[in-house]
């Protein structure tokens, strides 16, 4: 087959989306098919790649790791597009990118599908705090379910975030299909040669957080979990892996509790070599997020057969079902740092977790998941009535059918870049 993917996020830019279309694109092209992806050109990139195309774009107030597509440098490449003969278009993300791929779907004559990575209910109102949280939520779930409603197929990477999406009223049909873990992400990494170049003792207890340092992760709440733990074990480290908007909270946070004896910032890491040895380096892995859509990072810590402390929430919930690998506990700083603190001081229990751990991830196969994609490309593309072009919509200033107060906010959070 062949695929278009539009995404407003891709490589140099380090998220779950990044990491999810590349995924299912080298799993594709294995299988056989072809997939162009459009994403933004980023400041200082440089050399091709691969039937990717980049589009200029432009910073995002508030969030500068983010970008905006130029609609202007989408709508150049449509004489290429229409000369590769697409099959079906698949939309990544919710801004510029949506209504580019619907423009696209109605020009080309092809079928969408969109994939929603990102629960906006529980993420809005950290990017535009002038409104109220009710109003922001409520603003999220009419912007996600006009944008739903305007595609053939939706993706959800968990079960929790398709029950949300109906919870909405989405009546377009919905597959739930996680992304899977590559062969290489179960290569062993090396945590002796981790701890060595970042200076941490062999002996002394770390745990680690790897994902994108913004609001939503719930941060905050692993700050105040870690000044129990510390009463408890006074040497523990905890290292917070990778970069984003709230990094300078976060470090402020770390100054008022007097916790930078035990915080270690490490940013983003090589992904082939360095997150591996980070990961294999942890006695534990913590987590608290309240709005994963999956949680990729859990599944790559035990491909590494690191044990996970976390709560289950959203799309974690999938990952952590069956326990294995894992400790589930809930949102309460105390019984959260006993559960670590137990791990710590337990390596006969960190070995059964971390044999448990390997078992689990191993469930999670990236070429079984990207094959379920090609069966819902080729059941969508098969079925021409399906294919619904929305005439007139092209790529407008307010997205339709929604109410007034809402497209004034919708406009805001793509001018806003979320």
């Amino acid at each position: 087959m062949q695929v278009l993917t539009i995404s407003d996020v891709y490589f140099p830019r380090v998220n779950g989306v990044s990491t999810s279309i590349q995924t299912f694109r080298a799993d594709l092209l294995e299988l056989g098919h072809q997939c162009t992806l459009v994403a933004p050109a980023y400041p200082g990139l440089r050399g091709g790649e691969d039937d990717v195309i980049r589009i200029a774009s432009r910073s995002v107030p508030r969030d500068p790791e983010d970008r905006l597509l130029s609609r202007a440098g989408l709508r150049a490449q449509l004489p290429r597009l229409r000369e590769r003969g697409y099959d079906v278009i698949h939309i990544q993300t919710p801004f510029a990118a949506h209504y580019a791929g619907v423009e696209l779907g109605q020009r080309l004559g092809l079928p969408l599908v969109e994939s929603y990575h990102t629960y906006f209910e529980h993420y809005l109102h950290h990017y535009l705090p002038v409104l109220p949280r009710r109003l922001a939520a409520w603003l999220a779930r009419r912007f996600t379910l006009s944008q739903c409603q305007q595609v053939q197929a939706v993706i959800s990477p968990s079960r929790q975030m398709a029950d949300a999406l109906r919870g909405y009223g989405v009546t377009t049909p919905i597959t739930v299909l996680p992304t899977g873990l590559p062969p290489e992400r179960f290569q062993p990494g090396n945590g002796a040669r981790f701890r060595v170049s970042q200076g941490i003792s062999a002996s002394r207890p770390t745990i680690l957080f790897v994902g994108r340092v913004a609001h939503e992760k719930n941060i905050d709440f692993l700050f105040r979990m870690l000044l129990d733990l510390r009463k408890r074990i006074p040497s523990v480290l905890l290292i917070v892996a990778g970069e984003g908007p709230a990094l300078p909270h976060c470090r402020a946070m770390v100054d008022s509790l007097a916790l930078g004896g035990n915080v270690m910032f490490k940013g983003y890491m090589d992904r082939a070599r360095e997150l591996p040895d980070c990961y294999r380096a942890a006695d534990a892995f913590v987590f608290a997020s309240r709005t994963e859509t999956q949680g990729l990072v859990l599944l790559e810590a035990m491909a590494q057969g690191t044990p996970v402390v976390s709560t289950a929430m959203m799309g974690t919930i999938d990952v952590l079902a069956d326990r294995r690998g894992a400790v589930v506990v809930p949102e309460e700083e105390g019984p959260f740092a006993e559960a670590v603190a137990r791990l710590l001081l337990d390596p006969v229990r960190r070995a059964e977790l971390s044999a448990g751990a390997l078992l689990a991830a191993e469930a999670w196969s990236s070429r079984n998941m990207a094959s379920r994609l090609v069966d819902l490309y080729r059941e969508v593309s098969g079925d021409g009535a399906a294919v619904q072009l929305l005439a007139g919509l092209g790529m407008p200033d307010e997205p339709p059918g929604i109410t007034a107060p809402a497209v004034a906010s919708a406009r805001a959070v793509r001018e806003a870049g979320l």
